[in-house]
């Protein structure tokens, strides 16, 4: 019996093991497809680099290049694209499950169809130039794929959801190349345990995901920066301006879920879309910044390249364009549109703070703050640490300042609705990023 017990154990722990392994593989083909898609619709839709999907020209570079009458065609396609999309969708396809959903069920499986839909329409406006963030997903096409592989395999209900959770990380990892964030994730944000079993098997497909994604996007880092040293100007701010950042992510998750929980569905949700993305063409006319989920204004934040002015503008115009759209139907991740929001904010604050004490690089100030306010909007501070060390290679130093903001916007963040009357209080955007019934 004791034999009979420990070969039905082995055979248990090779097909746990396997799944893993083809979570992770799985995973990372469906970021590297999702993200190739993504830079070969943006090469085409505005006329930059149509020879190679991963080229020389990032997609800031690109849209500048196109002319405003080219930016206002292509985001009012992408109006017409979400409108006509989601309106299908909501009315054809079966109702859509939430990753945290497929985690807490007992079964994980979440409907192929109306998943994969999703999943391209959120990539195909990201590229069209939508402020919202690509990241969702991959984490709904690796999670797609593990609920069906954990059900092929016959595993356990908890072994289920457990891989569901790893395939979400693993998609993250895939698309940006952060295999550390991505297990981190799984951990802190979705599962809510740093269990031996939970660790090893996110870290186990995260990996695997981010070396499959290697095939097409190489081994890059996403965000190039300058070597930024700590120093006492610097931690002092960080310091100061930690709960700043928590305050500012607050006022962020409830303007933003309250755009996407005040969605229209119907024919409303065409027209609302279009006339949203023609308003942001416009505007990408004269600030090219705009166009996309953030990345490109956050690289010029980092680099020192932002006035105080220009900062300022872009960080206001991106939070009202971020809320727009979605209260225009559109859908995406708010990850790097949070994280750009922190580095604008970041440049601002930064180049005030320069004129009192000795001056530090802008870029500085705006890597810390991506980091606290991606923590406290997303409730994630680890999570935000691992990615933002992952985003950049910042050099150790940098650390030092960064977990001080993280914690000081973090503390301030949960500190807020016991101060506050409990209507005005913020729900956190972890899960309003991770799809409901309706996204």
């Amino acid at each position: 019996m004791n034999f009979f017990n420990c070969t039905v154990r082995r055979s248990y722990a090779l097909k746990f093991a396997s799944a893993l392994a083809c979570t992770g593989v799985g995973a990372g083909c469906g970021g590297l497809v999702l993200a190739l898609l993504l830079h070969g619709i943006q090469h085409v839709a505005y006329g930059y680099d149509t020879a190679h999907l991963i080229g020389s020209k990032t997609f800031l570079e690109g849209v500048s290049m196109a002319s405003p009458l080219r930016r206002m065609l292509v985001l009012s396609t992408c109006g017409l694209v979400v409108g006509a999309g989601w309106a299908t969708l909501y009315r054809f396809g079966k109702p859509l499950v939430s990753i945290r959903r497929a985690v807490a069920s007992p079964d994980p499986r979440m409907p192929i169809v109306s998943t994969i839909t999703h999943a391209l329409l959120q990539i195909i406006t990201v590229a069209l130039g939508s402020p919202l963030g690509r990241e969702v997903a991959p984490r709904e096409i690796g999670s797609l794929l593990a609920g069906r592989v954990a059900a092929r395999a016959g595993l356990s209900v908890d072994d289920c959801r457990l891989l569901v959770a790893c395939g979400a990380g693993a998609g993250l990892a895939a698309v940006y190349n952060v295999p550390l964030g991505g297990a981190v994730f799984v951990l802190e944000v979705l599962l809510g345990t740093f269990a031996p079993r939970a660790l090893l098997s996110a870290i186990f497909t995260s990996t695997i995901a981010a070396v499959v994604a290697w095939i097409g996007l190489g081994n890059e880092q996403q965000y190039v920066v300058p070597t930024f040293h700590v120093s006492a100007p610097l931690m002092l701010w960080a310091a100061m301006c930690g709960p700043m950042f928590g305050l500012a992510a607050w006022f962020f998750v409830m303007l933003t879920s309250g755009a996407r929980a005040n969605a229209p569905r119907g024919t409303r949700l065409l027209m609302l879309s279009v006339l949203n993305f023609l308003l942001i063409g416009v505007l990408a006319g004269y600030f090219p910044q705009l166009a996309g989920n953030g990345k490109g204004a956050a690289t010029l934040s980092f680099d020192s390249d932002l006035s105080i002015s220009l900062a300022a503008t872009l960080l206001f115009l991106k939070v009202a364009i971020e809320a727009s759209s979605l209260r225009a139907g559109a859908e995406g991740g708010l990850l790097t549109p949070g994280l750009t929001n922190g580095a604008l904010l970041g440049a601002v604050l930064g180049g005030l703070w320069n004129h009192l004490m000795p001056e530090v690089p802008t870029g500085a100030y705006a890597l810390v703050g991506a980091g606290a306010f991606l923590a406290a909007s997303m409730q994630m501070p680890l999570t935000a640490v691992a990615l933002i060390v992952e985003f950049t290679h910042a050099n150790h130093d940098l650390l030092f300042p960064l977990l001080l903001a993280v914690g000081g916007s973090a503390v301030t963040y949960r500190a807020i609705p016991h101060l506050v009357p409990a209507r005005l209080s913020a729900k956190p955007l972890t899960r309003a990023a991770l799809p409901s019934s309706r996204a």
